[in-house]
């Protein structure tokens, strides 16, 4: 049986669409920060010192602003205090306790003298936790009195000055603000056709200022930033590696290449 010429035609077309890769997507996009962390003072006081500038360059747990930390060393010092005077009576109790004990059991007293002893020692052990409980909170407290890095950061937003009073319920801006300087997204808008295409993890491109850079899919949004005509618009964030020295800022434009 002969085919048709515009069956062979139509033939060697689906095979030839059939061998085609799905083509690559590039589109236009903007940075945005990995994570943007907001530092605020979690008690009241006056700031004595802050210690960095927007755009500066922190290690994770470098100091960033202190507070007036003297009522907060004078309460650490009255609780290790207490500690102290606890455990000590802890000591004499546990000793009458001892010596209670060793008095009943040669029958020179009642059972009530021994009682009376383990009651006194059981009193004392509580002190002392109730003691060394205090002195946790006096050194949390303490440790509030500064606000470090919580990982290697860009300081992004300064809103505070030495001198300032602080009240930790009046605090509608963050004191600073620190975002990852070693990571950065790039963002686009992409329909749910798109979206569905992708998994977290896929090898992607990103061209940052004339420079191409190696990524991966960091994240696919799940509800639409808005409706157009075509469909509903998600956000689609791929992650690269940015050099500290070089310093990257939310909103500039980029080129992001998925496969």
């Amino acid at each position: 049986m002969t085919v048709p010429i515009c069956l062979r035609r139509l033939s060697l077309a689906a095979l030839l669409c059939l061998s085609l890769p799905v083509q690559a997507l590039q589109m236009n996009g903007r940075l945005e920060w990995v994570q943007r962390v907001e530092l605020r003072a979690l008690d009241d006081g006056q700031v004595s010192a802050v210690l960095v500038k927007p755009g500066q360059h922190v290690q994770q747990g470098e100091v960033l602003l202190r507070m007036d930390a003297r009522a907060a060393e004078a309460r650490q010092q009255a609780a290790h205090a207490q500690v102290a005077r606890a455990q000590a009576e802890l000591a004499d109790a546990q000793r009458e306790l001892d010596r209670t004990q060793e008095l009943f059991d040669r029958g020179l007293i009642a059972i009530e003298e021994l009682k009376d002893a383990e009651l006194q020692q059981i009193a004392a052990t509580a002190e002392v936790a109730a003691a060394q409980a205090e002195a946790t909170a006096a050194e949390v407290a303490l440790e509030h009195t500064e606000l470090s890095a919580p990982f290697d950061a860009i300081v992004v937003e300064r809103n505070v000055e030495q001198g300032a009073l602080i009240y930790r319920t009046l605090q509608p801006r963050p004191l600073l603000a620190v975002a990852p300087n070693d990571r950065m997204l790039a963002r686009i808008l992409v329909t749910s056709d798109v979206l569905r295409r992708y998994r977290p993890g896929e090898a992607a491109k990103v061209r940052v200022r004339g420079e191409l850079r190696d990524a991966e899919i960091y994240s696919l949004g799940v509800e639409a930033v808005r409706i157009d005509p075509d469909g509903a618009v998600y956000e689609l964030d791929v992650i690269f590696a940015s050099d500290p020295d070089k310093i990257l800022r939310p909103s500039e434009f980029v080129q992001v290449m998925l496969p």
